[in-house]
């Protein structure tokens, strides 16, 4: 199996050289890439190949929130792990709304850090156990149903999109759909396209599904 290729994107020297150390001494991890600002990630990131990127909030200039928003739409196939000290619910829910695919805090043990690393490549969600609480808070009201508008989809991609509602994982989406996990990420960003949205939450919403994490 090929090393899950790893970028980050951290402003203090400290925290920054310190997931370099954790990743680069860590099997079947292989970093790419560090940067100090969002701008840099920007201009360098779209043309490597990198698979997950680790990305702080609070960056000089360009926030992390802000950085994630331009990189998912000039990348479709690199995920973005949030790793920050803030844990309020407006930051938690704008990344995750940028098109960030898991949320960890700054202080979770590097194991830990590797273990979310892995299990979003392979198409979870990881969170920290105080974030997941309150993106589960987050549906404890019922929504309303209103109509929306998914005509263009093929039946292979309501299928998915199904799926998606449901909580599966892109590699459970593969396996259940006999296709490749590629062959999933494709389908998911033509779904993206034609629903004229940026993350698989708010392609959800606008088909009014109930999404977990």
């Amino acid at each position: 199996m090929d090393d899950i290729r790893v970028a980050i994107v951290e402003d203090t020297d400290l925290i920054r050289k310190s997931l370099i150390d954790i990743v680069n001494h860590a099997f079947g991890f292989k970093l790419i890439a560090a940067y100090e600002n969002a701008e840099d990630a920007v201009d360098n990131l779209t043309t490597q190949n990198v698979d997950v990127v680790l990305m702080d909030i609070n960056l000089p200039g360009m926030n992390g929130i802000e950085c994630i928003q331009k990189l998912v739409k000039l990348n479709y196939k690199t995920q973005y792990l949030m790793c920050t000290v803030y844990e309020d619910d407006e930051k938690v829910f704008d990344a995750l709304q940028a098109g960030a695919h898991g949320y960890i805090l700054k202080k979770t043990p590097p194991q830990e850090l590797l273990e979310a690393i892995s299990q979003l490549h392979a198409g979870g969600s990881p969170m920290s156990s105080q974030i997941a609480r309150k993106v589960v808070g987050s549906f404890s009201q019922p929504k309303k149903t209103k109509s929306g508008n998914t005509e263009m989809l093929t039946d292979r991609e309501h299928e998915i999109l199904d799926l998606l509602a449901k909580g599966y994982r892109y590699k459970e989406i593969a396996e259940k759909s006999f296709i490749s996990i590629e062959t999933v990420r494709r389908h998911v960003h033509n779904i993206y396209q034609k629903l004229h949205v940026n993350t698989r939450t708010e392609a959800l919403n606008k088909v009014n599904k109930f999404f977990f994490f």
